[in-house]
Formats: structure tokens, sequence, C-alpha cells
């Protein structure tokens, strides 16, 4: 079971850890040991999220989310397995506690009387230096 925070946990069954070979550093080592994971979370079919947090996943995983609705986690950044796994789980934890936070909405505001002053001065003097790069008088 992966905690998330203290509402939301997440059950084995939804998580499927794939083990592959890595890119990067590890010498011959490299091409025998798979020590690289592919985290895999059926977030689609998830008890533990609503939807609103299943809508804002789907938004920021991005191309991390498949046509089935899963969320794949890939990480091989060290030589080992175990610490490769527990970076993949971590950063599933960030992205749906990334989620669970609800955007703040925007509120509508309308510039203020000084601002549109100040940028109608400034599009004047601008305009004034256009102006006096026209072709020069010969006298």
């Amino acid at each position: 079971m992966l905690k998330v925070n203290d509402h939301i946990s997440i059950e084995d069954w939804e998580l499927t850890e794939q083990f592959v070979r890595a890119s990067g550093p590890g010498g011959q080592n490299v091409n025998k040991v798979a020590s690289a994971v592919e985290l895999r979370f059926e977030a689609e079919r998830s008890p533990a999220l609503s939807d609103a947090v299943k809508r804002r996943l789907k938004r920021l995983a991005g191309r991390r989310w498949t046509k089935e609705g899963a969320v794949i986690i890939q990480c091989d950044e060290t030589r080992h397995q175990a610490r490769n796994r527990d970076i993949a789980r971590e950063r599933l934890v960030a992205l749906i506690r990334s989620a669970l936070e609800v955007p703040k909405r925007r509120v509508a505001t309308k510039p203020t009387l000084g601002s549109k002053k100040r940028r109608l001065k400034a599009k004047k003097v601008r305009g004034e230096v256009k102006a006096l790069r026209g072709s020069v008088d010969p006298e």
C-alpha cells in the first residue's frame, strides 16, 4: 500500500511494476541487469481518487497518461533497482499530491485608471521617439 496523505492511500492492485534494462552509467553491468523501473498506476479505475482529482491528474500527467487511463512513471536514475523503485513511487505520490490541490479561481479584474494613463503616456512618448527618426531636412 502506498500512502499519499492521511485520507488517500493506493492499494497494491492499482500498482504494477516492471523492471527493464536501463541506459546510462553502469558499464557492462547495464547490459545484464534490469535496474530501471516502469511504475504503472491504474488511475482511472482507482476508488481512492475522486473524479475531479482524476481530471487534474490527467492534465498534470500529460504524455504519461495512457489511453487506458493509467499513469506510467519511468525511472532509471541510479544503478540500484530498489532505489529506482523508491524514486518512481515518490514521483507518483508527488504527482497525486499536486493533483489534490484545487487551483484558485481567477477573478477577472479591470486595469486601474492610473495604469491606463501610464500606458497611454508611454505609447505617446514611444510614438514621438519614432516620429523623430524620420528623414532629416537638408537646411
